[in-house]
């Protein structure tokens, strides 16, 4: 009986792996301990960039770079909550920010270190701008200490294009909003960017990062108001922002004005009712009579397609207004908001060039439907008008105002016989 022979088996065969293939383990606490070990070495912060700037050829900084910023903000690796990794003999260093002094110029010199860095390794400012995210959601599990000297240097990060304003909005979060920490934090930031760069760089930066109309969100609920936000903001120097604030708040009270008015005319209600409806809502709003008219004015001209031929323009424009003019009495009863209508106008005549010739009739109509007196025209026309198409526009009037003129003339004369 035959049996099968059996087949020789190869020893000691190696199989080769490609270099891609092979996954390096990832060891952030060897990088932190080799990156300590160098950073305590060095005596000054000239010494350190200049260890930092070698390493990087030997370190994995593309791998371990939020690690290292850890190191260079905190002394050593971050774990949630905020508090420092004490795996290790040596988990941290003293040649961090947390461990320098608070004052200004101790700041600048820590930031040159992270300008230099990233300028030399340009792949770590993206991963700089996320390791800000994270860092700012740990600053409650920091000392108070440590939080000034992080407010500060991110003003400075922000002020030199390290970091964008956008990083900021991470602090709208519950736990740091509700013990003032979030806000404590911003007005750092505040003050500090507007004494090292100026107020016009403090503002540019609130509104790129779109701040500028959620500042209210960072305060704790039960202090937000508007005079608290007033008090906070003027205490500390930064008037401007309450500024910026108020401007914000009218715009976007404004928006809401004009969309509650847009609503009322499409679903034409009753004049009287929209009257009540817009006196009410500006009135809460605290828009003013003048300011409320240009909206009025913005919103009504909306609603009509208007004929491309020019020659038609004019009769459309009338038989449209004349629908409205009641509308524009109620809230032209000032002789301030009525110059502002008749500035609204010549902007638009001016703006939209088939209106060009309307204008004088425009007025006209609105003077005999007793929505213009002729004080708040004579007053536009001698110094109240706009230099937008001035000289076509005054032109177009002069007649009239002359008809005025000559009409009041005659009416002292009678009065004085």
């Amino acid at each position: 009986m035959s049996q099968k022979a059996e087949r020789p088996v190869l020893q000691g065969q190696r199989i080769k792996t490609r270099k891609r293939d092979e996954r390096e383990k990832n060891d952030p606490t060897g990088f932190r301990d080799a990156v300590i070990a160098g950073l305590d070495k060095a005596e000054d912060l000239d010494a350190i960039f200049k260890y930092l700037d070698i390493a990087g050829n030997k370190l994995d900084y593309r791998r371990y770079g939020e690690v290292l910023f850890d190191i260079l903000i905190a002394g050593g690796l971050l774990v949630p909550g905020g508090s420092i990794s004490q795996d290790g003999e040596r988990p941290f260093t003293n040649a961090c920010i947390f461990k320098a002094s608070s004052d200004m110029e101790a700041m600048r010199n820590h930031e040159q270190i992270f300008v230099k860095l990233m300028r030399r390794y340009k792949y770590l400012e993206k991963m700089f701008e996320e390791e800000m995210k994270k860092v700012l959601v740990f600053i409650k599990g920091f000392q108070p200490e440590e939080r000034v000297k992080l407010a500060r240097m991110t003003a400075l990060w922000i002020g030199n294009g390290s970091v964008p304003p956008t990083v900021l909005t991470v602090l709208n979060n519950e736990h740091l909003i509700k013990d003032g920490i979030a806000l404590d934090f911003l007005i750092e930031v505040f003050i500090t960017l507007k004494k090292e760069k100026g107020i016009s760089t403090l503002i540019t930066a609130l509104k790129k990062g779109q701040l500028e109309n959620r500042l209210m969100e960072f305060f704790p609920l039960n202090k937000r108001t508007e005079e608290y936000l007033k008090s906070v903001f003027i205490e500390n120097g930064l008037a401007d922002i309450v500024k910026l604030h108020k401007a914000q708040a009218s715009q976007e009270a404004k928006r809401e004005l004009q969309q509650a008015l847009i609503d009322n005319l499409n679903d034409e209600r009753p004049g009287k009712d929209i009257v009540n409806d817009i006196k009410e809502k500006s009135a809460n709003y605290n828009i003013p009579e003048h300011e409320v008219i240009p909206l009025l004015w913005t919103t009504i001209m909306s609603l009509a397609e208007w004929n491309k031929k020019e020659e038609l323009i004019a009769e459309q424009a009338l038989k449209h207004l004349r629908l409205y003019t009641n509308l524009f009495q109620a809230f032209t009863t000032t002789d301030r908001s009525e110059v502002a209508l008749i500035l609204k106008v010549q902007e638009f005549c001016y703006e939209n060039m088939n209106f060009m010739k309307v204008f004088q009739k425009i007025i006209l109509l609105f003077y005999k439907t007793e929505v213009l007196s002729e004080d708040s025209i004579l007053k536009w026309y001698k110094d109240g008008h706009s230099s937008k198409g001035k000289m076509h526009f005054l032109q177009q009037m002069k007649k009239f105002v002359e008809w005025l003129q000559n009409a009041e003339e005659e009416s002292e004369s009678e009065d004085e016989n």
